[in-house]
């Protein structure tokens, strides 16, 4: 029987679930009243203008359940606004806040080094090999049939 520790999709799912624990205690720890998912989402809207809620969902691998509590949650920090699309007054437009640019510039360094600190000893090759295997990986499974 195989051991946890020597499947692939086990190792890919608990580096991504330790990082983001990590990023996320980071976040904390220097005053940052911001989750990972919402600094995610400010930056898919502030990147994506006219961004659609699915769209974003998409984007954050989140579920439109999710992403409609976490823009609730912006909104009410005052990090992102709505407003009634023009074209169809049934859609809202998500706008990012200056307050919203400004968390967005204040924790990319932070982001940073945390990326530094997880890819330590990680040379460019093995990232070049990783994430061409991540992304063939990707394409495999959306382009299989049911």
């Amino acid at each position: 029987m195989e051991k946890l520790d020597s499947i692939i999709f086990y190792n890919i799912d608990k580096a991504i679930r330790t990082y983001r624990n990590y990023a996320q205690r980071q976040l904390k720890a220097n005053g940052f009243n911001i989750t990972i998912d919402q600094w995610l989402i400010i930056k898919a809207i502030l990147e994506n203008p006219g961004i659609t809620q699915n769209e974003i969902g998409d984007l954050a691998f989140k579920d439109n359940a999710s992403v409609t509590r976490i823009i609730e949650l912006l909104v009410k920090s005052e990090y992102i606004i709505r407003n009634i699309n023009s074209d169809d007054r049934r859609k809202t437009n998500l706008d990012v806040t200056e307050s919203g640019k400004e968390i967005i510039k204040k924790v990319q360094k932070l982001i940073e080094n945390n990326r530094k600190t997880a890819l330590k000893d990680v040379t460019k090759e093995e990232l070049e090999i990783m994430n061409s295997a991540l992304l063939k990986i990707s394409k495999n499974c959306l382009n299989a049939k049911k």
